[in-house]
Parts: C-alpha cells; structure tokens; sequence
C-alpha cells in the first residue's frame, strides 16, 4: 500500500534500490546532493545534477523535461553520506513559467523493486520559488527513512545549494546544471543522442486522459512502470485541494494527482530475467532487518558519547516535530476538504432536497474520518518509535544532561571536563504529553537566563496559590546554577547571589548548609552595588584585554573561570544605576564568562517603563511551573516547557553540593 506523505511527514524504507519518479507540468531538471550527517554538501562531487549525471549508486537525468526517473542505491553510498536530497528546478530560459506556483504541482514518487510504489508527495503551495528540495532520504539508527520536504527557494538552484552547506562555486555549479539540461522542445519530434551513441526519438507529450506511450528507460535504470502523462501547461494545482470537485450526483472524487491519471501502464514491471541481469545481487546479510529498528542510546555522529547523545536528543525533538506537524497539517488538509466538498453539494439547489445532500455529507465525513485516522496511525507509530527511543537515551545520559531523578546523580563524581551542554528542563506537545524530549542548550550560555516569577495562568500555577510561583521560581533558580555548578570542573565556576530582601532563605538554603555557596547572599542596596561592581569590573578588565591581544595581562586577583550571577526578586532593591550595570552584565557579560540568572515578574519592573524591555528580550524566559510558552518558529509548535526541578522530599541536591564544596575547597588549597 502506497503512503501518501503530507509536507514534515517521514516513512521507513524497508527497500534501498530504489527509483524516483517526477511528473510535473513543465521541464524541470532533477538533482541529487549528498550531505553529511550535519546536513551539509561537502562540494561539487556531492551534486548529481544533468552536467554530471551518475555517481556510484545514483543517476539523474540529463535533460529537463516534465516527466523524470532517478535511481538511487543507498546501500552503495558511502558510509559518510547521512542524507539524499532530491531537488527540483525550474529549466532556466524555458518557455515554461518562471516560478512553481504557475505550474501544477510537482508530484514525486518513491517505488521499490518490481515497480511497487512504496512512497508519494505532491509539491503544493508553492508560489515564487524557481527551486524546490523535494525529498529526503536520510540515515536513521542503522536504518534509511524518506521525508516529504516541500521546501522552495526563490534564489534558484544557486540558492538551494547554498542553503545545503556549498557555500563556494553554487552558483557556478547552478549554471552548469541548466546548460547541460537546456530542455529539447516538448511539443515537437526531434532525435537525440542516447547513452550508447544512437540515435532515440522524442516524441511529443501525450493528452491529459490518454495513456502514456511506452518508452524505453534510461540504459543504466532498471524497467520500472511508464511515468503517467503530466499536467497540462500552465495547469496549477491548489496548494490543500483535491484536483477534482465533488460531482453534485456524490459520485466517487478522483484525488490522484493529474500526472497520475492513468497509473502504472505499458512499461509494466521488469520481468525475472530482466531483474537478474540488471540488479546486482545481494547476500541475506545486506537485507533491511524487519521491522522498525531497535533504539540505541548514543547511535548518532559524534566524536565523544556526550556529543553522540547530544546529537540523538536533538534528532529526537526534530523528529517530534516533524511528525506532529505533519499530522496536523493532514486534520488541516482534511478539515479544508471536507468544507469545501460540502460548500460545492450544497451549491447546487438541486441537491438540498431528498436525500443528494445528505449522501453528500456522509460521503464527505467518511472521507475526512478516513483520513484522519490515516494520518493518527502515522503519527502513532511515531510516537511510539520515540517513546521506545526515550525508554533507551534517557537512562544513559550524564548528569548534564539527565534529570535530578536520574540515578547517575546519586553516583556523582566530580567532573574532570566540562560539559558541552545543560539540561534546562523538558519539552512535549499535547499530541503525546507523556513523550518529554530534554531541553539541552549549549555552553556556555549565550544569553542569560530569567524564570518568571510571575502568575502565568496555567493550572499549575494556579495550583500553587498566591506566592507559590515565586517560591518556586527561587527554587528552580536554586536546582539551576546547582547543576551548573556540579557538572564543571572546581574552580571553573563561581557563584554569586543576590537576594536584596532576603525572601528566598529557604530556596537558598542547600547552597549555604552544603557550603557551595561560601557566605550569605548580598543584601539590600550596598550588596547589590558591591557585587555588580565587583563584576562589572571583570567584564571591562576582559574585554580590553581581548581587544588588546593580552589575555594574559590581567590583575592577580581576578578570578578565573565562568561567573553566574543569580539575582532574587528584581528589581527590588536596584536603583537606576544598579539596573543600568545589570543590563551591561547581560549584553556584554556572555562573551567573557559572565552569566546572569534572574528570578523576577515582570509586572514589578513597570515602574521603569520601556527602560527594560531590552533586558527582557535578551534572556531567555523559563517558567518554574509547566507552561506552553517556547514557540518554535520552524513548525509553528507552541512546545510546553517543564523545569528541571528535584523531586520532593530528595536529599540529592544537598549531597551533590557537598561533593562540589569539598573539591573546590581541595582545590584552592
């Protein structure tokens, strides 16, 4: 059964000779990039373009034309290779048009042995765009899987290129690609050279409705089934329709894309002797296990376990995001065709009487049902895939990264290196709230830090009464530079503390009783003026040695290391010029080891006016309760954010800091 994929959505491949199908309503040229597992193009020998058609285990066409085969035999690639981008683009200086929006929409598909197609993805919405990255095959624990990408670019193949890591010669290796796939006329008979030297015929493109005549394939592609006949020209197809209405009768709707009309025809499926002599044979050992792959913890690229399970996370909540957004944006499509369906019924006033209208509507709801729970099953075995992947990497990371429930803590040790990243809490979305992919940014922090303290509304809020979200914004605070502290080496990281009222005494206590904190935090207006001139001072004594080339030329008794700067309820007990040093400390401080962690409301710094609103927009804002306010721009998700707070009741915060005051305490000795 065939997988109809919406834009984000992914499918697993249990085949690796595989073959490309393009219809489109004008010539188009095809390519093929290879990238690494950062998703970048090493250089030119990594395109497959019309100038340079075949590579081991790939081969483009050498011509733009409306209808494309590529072949691509990921089990011949190089074990570098992570992902395979087919990209589509406009044929320069055709008489088509000049953007993909005034053309029907590209339809690709993906068959396996015998001609099954196992994979399709129809290109809608796009508009300007001259270029398109329309799929992707990429590396997944040991395992290929296929994305329906959908992405335009209005920059051209150049442009496309560029967006893929070729940052030099893109634009060289563009107009290569287009001179060598200068399209021959599509509505006349003309000859041409074939591989071998002879002569092979064009023949004109077939009617939209006749079948497609049988052509012979390229000499080093296997047979698979005639590419249907394309669109007509000129043709655009709605970016969320159907290419049909709905018959006012409530016949059967044709939701085949036009370039499919009339299927698999003439060619038909290689035979047994023709599969023989043309596909290389394989050992039992090189067949794709069945079944989905088994999760391992730290399978991603990575020159060190923490970096290989760094890059799983985020491979992790990549995919997460994409499975979502694809399945909202099939309910979406599916919410959009059902009205449409019923709007054209009803339109008729022939069909609002006797029972027209109300077979229309069960025929509209059984096939928006239908698709719905299509889409709910995709994104189920997802989930689940993830779910199991979770169950795997969560227990394995170290305790930067794990959470304060995690056993590693009750085994710490002092670290002998810094970490690359920190934990800042988890992340989910309501379509599987259980499934929490950790929140991982790396270090050091680029901007500072502020959990509000603020009534944001939530339940959880809500829950914790009147004060109770700012008790508990202290305490994340508390957890926050704790695991900062622990997870660096002694005497790499140095704290500082700021409670001008003195309202987080018992937030602040396990940094006191353990002793990783070494005397009481600053206190009214004179502790808040030492201790931000104290750093204040740092930051200009560094950055002049930076800008002067003299690193090395700093006085005796400016410590070393990182900084973090916790500050409790502000702005109470910050004057104009306090809150001016503070601002410098979160613009200029990130750059020479100074960090700023703050726990305030906002609403109390209204008295300031607009003097702060550059403050605000410079940190990144964490809720001590669980709260939906991270949106992620690529997808469109609003994620919902949970700290990593310790468990009731646990001691393993206070033991932890002990482990952490006696190594700093060893090493200043």
């Amino acid at each position: 059964m065939t997988a109809e994929l919406v834009r984000g959505q992914n499918h697993p491949l249990t085949e690796t000779r595989l073959e490309i199908t393009v219809s489109t309503g004008d010539p188009v040229l095809a390519g093929i990039l290879l990238a690494d597992a950062r998703g970048h193009v090493a250089g030119p020998d990594g395109v497959v373009h019309p100038g340079a058609p075949r590579r081991p285990g790939l081969e483009v066409p050498g011509r733009a034309a409306a209808s494309h085969r590529l072949t691509v035999d990921l089990g011949a690639l190089d074990e570098t290779v992570h992902r395979v981008t087919v990209a589509l683009a406009l044929a320069a200086g055709a008489a088509g048009p000049d953007r993909f929006g005034a053309t029907a929409a590209p339809f690709t598909a993906v068959h396996g042995p015998g001609a099954a197609e196992l994979v399709s993805f129809t290109l809608t919405g796009l508009g300007p765009e001259t270029a398109v990255a329309a799929l992707e095959f990429y590396r997944r624990q040991g395992a290929w899987r296929v994305r329906a990408v959908g992405q335009g670019y209005t920059g051209g193949l150049a442009g496309l290129l560029r967006d893929q890591g070729l940052a030099e010669g893109a634009g060289a290796l563009a107009a290569a690609a287009h001179e060598a796939a200068a399209p021959v006329p599509r509505h006349a008979t003309a000859s041409r050279t074939a591989g071998d030297g002879t002569p092979a015929a064009v023949a004109p493109p077939p009617r939209p409705g006749e079948p497609a005549p049988a052509t012979a394939p390229p000499p080093a592609a296997p047979p698979m089934a005639a590419v249907p006949p394309a669109a007509p020209s000129g043709q655009a197809s709605e970016p969320s329709a159907p290419p049909q209405p709905l018959p006012a009768g409530g016949g059967r709707v044709d939701y085949r894309h036009p370039g499919r009309a009339g299927g698999p025809t003439a060619a038909g499926p290689p035979s047994p002797q023709q599969a023989s002599q043309q596909a290389p044979q394989r050992s039992p050992q090189q067949d794709p296990p069945a079944g989905p792959p088994r999760p391992v913890a730290g399978d991603a690229e990575g020159w060190t376990p923490e970096e290989r399970l760094y890059n799983q996370v985020r491979g992790m909540f990549e995919d997460l995001a994409r499975a979502v957004a694809a399945y909202r944006s099939a309910v979406s499509f599916a919410d959009a065709r059902r009205e449409r369906e019923l709007g054209q019924a009803l339109a008729d006033p022939r069909s609002r009487t006797g029972g027209t209208a109300g077979r229309a509507r069960a025929e509209a709801e059984a096939r928006h049902a239908a698709l719905v729970t299509r889409a709910r099953a995709v994104l189920d075995r997802d989930l689940a895939q993830l779910t199991a992947e979770s169950e795997v990497v969560e227990p394995a990371l170290p305790p930067a990264f794990a959470r304060w429930d995690n056993p590693v803590w009750h085994g710490y040790r002092v670290p002998m290196e810094n970490p690359m990243a920190l934990r800042l809490g988890d992340l989910h979305l309501p379509e599987r709230p259980e499934l929490r992919i950790p929140l991982l940014v790396r270090l050091p922090l680029e901007t500072g830090l502020w959990i509000d303290g603020g009534r944001t509304g939530t339940t959880a809020d809500l829950a914790a009464g009147p004060g109770g979200t700012r008790r508990a914004a202290a305490e994340a605070a508390v957890a926050l530079a704790a695991r900062l502290l622990a997870v660096h080496q002694p005497g790499d990281y140095t704290l500082h503390v700021l409670d001008p009222a003195g309202s987080a005494a018992a937030s602040l206590a396990p940094l006191l009783e353990s002793g990783a904190l070494p005397g009481p935090p600053a206190a009214g207006a004179a502790g808040v003026t030492a201790v931000l001139s104290e750093l204040t001072r740092r930051v200009d004594l560094l950055h002049m040695a930076v800008r002067g080339g003299a690193p090395d030329a700093l006085p005796p008794d400016l410590a070393a290391g990182e900084h973090l700067l916790l500050v409790n309820d502000f702005p109470h007990g910050f004057d104009d010029r306090a809150v001016t040093r503070l601002r410098y400390l979160a613009d200029e401080g990130p750059a020479v080891g100074v960090h700023l962690l703050m726990v305030a409301d906002r609403e109390d710094a209204r008295a300031y006016g607009p003097l702060l609103d550059p403050l605000w927009r410079s940190l990144l804002r964490i809720t001590p309760v669980p709260d939906d306010h991270l949106a992620d721009p690529w997808v469109g998700h609003a994620w919902t954010y949970e700290p990593a707070l310790v468990p009731a009741g646990s001691r393993v915060l206070v033991q932890v800091l002990r482990q952490v005051a006696e190594a700093r305490r060893a090493w200043g000795r």
